[in-house]
C-alpha cells in the first residue's frame, strides 16, 4: 500500500505574484477594414436606402473572418445629454421625456445611451457626467464628446498596469491641398501628440468602476488631462474635445435620410457636410450629423495612421495566487517503493545487483508527488521535471506549487 506522511501547517505557505505582458496594437489592425468589425444594430427608413451603422465596432488582431482572429478592443463615440451638442440640437421633448432631434441629427439618442451606459459601468449612475480629472469640479474638466475605448479580457487580463498605456493620436486632420474640404476620409499626416497614463500612480483613486488614473498629453502631463483609464475594467475614457481639435474646419461624405447623389461618384443615401461653409466644425456638428460608423471611421482610418507603426501600447497584469507545500523527506523515509514490480517472485528487491544484495541499500526515484486529504483521498498530483534518486544517505526537501 501507499506510503503517506502528514504535512505540518508550518510546511504550507501562501504567496502572490504578478505576470505582465506587454501589448502592441499597429495602426494597420485599427484603420484597416478587415480587421476592424461593423456591426449592423441602427437601421433607419425614409428616404432613399436609410442609414445602417453600428453601436460600436471592434478591432481585430488580424482579418476578422478568420478563425485565428482575435478580438482586441470595442470602440465607440458617446454624447453627454446636458452638453450644448446635445442640447441645441433638440427640436422637442416626447411626453416621456425622451428627447427629439431632427432627420439631419443622426443617432442623438443612441450616443447618448452609449455615453450613459459607460457611465452606469464606471461611475455607479447614468446621470454622472465624466470629467477629467475624474474628480474634477471645473466646467473645463466636464467630458462631453467622449471617445471609449474597451480592452477585451483576453489582453487586460486582471488589470492594466498603470504608467505603461500610450498612444499615438493625430489630433489634426489632414487638409488635401487638391480638394481642401474632403478632410473626412484622408488620414492626417501630422500634428500627432502622445497620450499616456504617465504619474498616474500618485493620483490614481478608485471608485465604482475600480481602479482609474489620469490620462495626459506627454508634452503636458501636469496641466493638459486628456481623459481616464480604468485599470480593472480595461476602458479608456477620452475626450474628443482634447485629443482633437474639434473647431477645425471638417467636409466629406457621411450616411444620410437623402435619396440623392449629392456630389460626383457619392451613393444614395449619403450628403456631404462642410463643402463650402467653413463654419461647419468636427465638434459640434460631425458629432451631430454622422452616424457612429461615420465617426469611428474617420477616428480609426485617419487619427491613428495607417503604417506598421505601434498606435497603442501597454502591459496587463495576471495575478497569481499560489500556495507552496514543502514535503520534507529525511534519510530513512521514502527509501523502498510499494509498486509490485519492485520486488521478484522470491521477494528480492529488482533494484539491486546480483551478488551484492547484503551490502547495497535500496533507494528509489521520485517522479511524483500525490496530496491527499485526511481521508486518504487523492486531491493532486505534482510531477517532477526528472526522476530525483533517494536513499538513506539523502534527505530531501520538495517545493509543491499550485498556482491559481
Amino acid at each position: 500500500m501507499a506510503i503517506f506522511k502528514e504535512i505540518p501547517g508550518s510546511d504550507i505557505r501562501a504567496g502572490r505574484s504578478f505576470l505582465h505582458q506587454l501589448v502592441d496594437i499597429p495602426q494597420q489592425s485599427i484603420s484597416g477594414s478587415v480587421s476592424r468589425k461593423k456591426y449592423k444594430a441602427f437601421i433607419t427608413g425614409g428616404k432613399g436606402p436609410g442609414i445602417t451603422s453600428s453601436l460600436f465596432q471592434t478591432v481585430h488582431d488580424n482579418n476578422f473572418s478568420l478563425q485565428s482572429a482575435n478580438p482586441v478592443f470595442d470602440i465607440t463615440v458617446g454624447l453627454y445629454s446636458g452638453s450644448t451638442t446635445v442640447t441645441d440640437a433638440v427640436t422637442s421633448v416626447d411626453y416621456f421625456g425622451k428627447f427629439l432631434f431632427s432627420s439631419q441629427s443622426v443617432m442623438m439618442n443612441e450616443k447618448i445611451d452609449v455615453y450613459r451606459q459607460y457611465s452606469q459601468l464606471l461611475l455607479g449612475s447614468a446621470d454622472i457626467q465624466f470629467r477629467s480629472p475624474v474628480t474634477g469640479t471645473l466646467e473645463q474638466d466636464k467630458i462631453n464628446e467622449a471617445l471609449f475605448i474597451s480592452f477585451r479580457r483576453q489582453f487586460t487580463r486582471d488589470e492594466i498596469k498603470p504608467e505603461t498605456f500610450a498612444m499615438k493620436f493625430f489630433t489634426t486632420a489632414s487638409v488635401v491641398d487638391d480638394n481642401p474640404g474632403f478632410n473626412l476620409s484622408t488620414t492626417s499626416e501630422a500634428g500627432s501628440q502622445i497620450f499616456t497614463d504617465i504619474g498616474s500612480t500618485a493620483t490614481q483613486t478608485t471608485l465604482f468602476g475600480g481602479k482609474v488614473g489620469h490620462i495626459v498629453n506627454a508634452n503636458n502631463p501636469t496641466n493638459k488631462l486628456v481623459g481616464s483609464l480604468w485599470y480593472q475594467k480595461g476602458i479608456a475614457v477620452l475626450d474628443l474635445s482634447k485629443i482633437m481639435l474639434g473647431s477645425q474646419h471638417v467636409s466629406g461624405v457621411i450616411r444620410a435620410i437623402n435619396d440623392n447623389s449629392p456630389a460626383v461618384g457619392s451613393p444614395t443615401g449619403t450628403m456631404v457636410i462642410g463643402s463650402g461653409n467653413p463654419e461647419v466644425k468636427f465638434i459640434p456638428d460631425l458629432m451631430v450629423s454622422a452616424s457612429v460608423d461615420d465617426i469611428l471611421d474617420h477616428v480609426c482610418m485617419c487619427r491613428f495612421s495607417s503604417g506598421t507603426y505601434t498606435a497603442m501600447t501597454f502591459q496587463n497584469t495576471t495575478n497569481i495566487n499560489s500556495t507552496l507545500i514543502f514535503c520534507r523527506v529525511g534519510s530513512d523515509e521514502f527509501n523502498y517503493s510499494s509498486n509490485p514490480t519492485y520486488t521478484d517472485e522470491s521477494d528480492t528487491l529488482n533494484v539491486l545487483e546480483g551478488g551484492i544484495e547484503n551490502r547495497q541499500q535500496s533507494f528509489t526515484f521520485f517522479t511524483s508527488v500525490g496530496l491527499y486529504d485526511a481521508h486518504d483521498n487523492l486531491l493532486a498530483v505534482a510531477k517532477l521535471s526528472r526522476p530525483v534518486e533517494k536513499n538513506n544517505e539523502k534527505s530531501l526537501a520538495l517545493r509543491v506549487r499550485i498556482d491559481f
